[in-house]
């Protein structure tokens, strides 16, 4: 069985998924180190080069791919959750986990993140996670076992909150 790690960026995800394979002795695989390694170019490159859905389409694949496997942790991308046949193939082999945080957290934490490119092209930073989240919030609900709060809490007892519910 695999544990799913999803939720906007900056919740913690990749932070948390490293942790959980050092204690757990399992490998970690992130959704978008490896569209990057397929695709040969960062995600602001594959996104100005081919769009979003050309990058949702390689996501897609990658988490297929992974759900194919065993006893990983994935790191999904924020948006692994916008397609609901990425979420069906995930709950097949995995336990998914809701990682979640305030506006201001999410912002204090990607305030410098250059690797993303913005998912509304319009809004200020905050506008921009205000908005995703309120889009985004009911889907991760949706595909959710747990919810992991993430606000105030450090990563060992992040991780400590995951494998108390496995």
């Amino acid at each position: 069985m695999n544990i799913v790690l999803i939720g906007y960026r900056g919740t913690g995800k990749s932070t948390v998924g490293k942790v959980l394979a050092m204690r757990l002795g399992r490998p970690v695989v992130s959704t978008d180190a490896e569209i990057v390694r397929r695709a040969g170019r960062t995600v602001p490159e594959i996104v100005a080069q081919h769009g979003w859905d050309h990058f949702r389409d390689l996501e897609s694949t990658v988490c297929q791919d992974f759900s194919a496997q065993d006893g990983l942790i994935i790191d999904t991308g924020g948006g692994a959750i916008l397609r609901p046949q990425n979420t069906e193939c995930l709950k097949k082999t995995g336990t998914l986990f809701w990682l979640t945080a305030a506006v201001a957290t999410i912002a204090s934490r990607i305030g410098s993140d250059t690797q993303r490119p913005s998912l509304t092209g319009t809004k200020s930073f905050v506008e921009e996670i205000e908005e995703v989240l309120a889009a985004r919030n009911p889907q991760y609900q949706a595909a959710a076992d747990h919810i992991i709060p993430t606000d105030g809490r450090s990563i060992n007892q992040i991780v400590d909150a995951i494998l108390s519910c496995l």
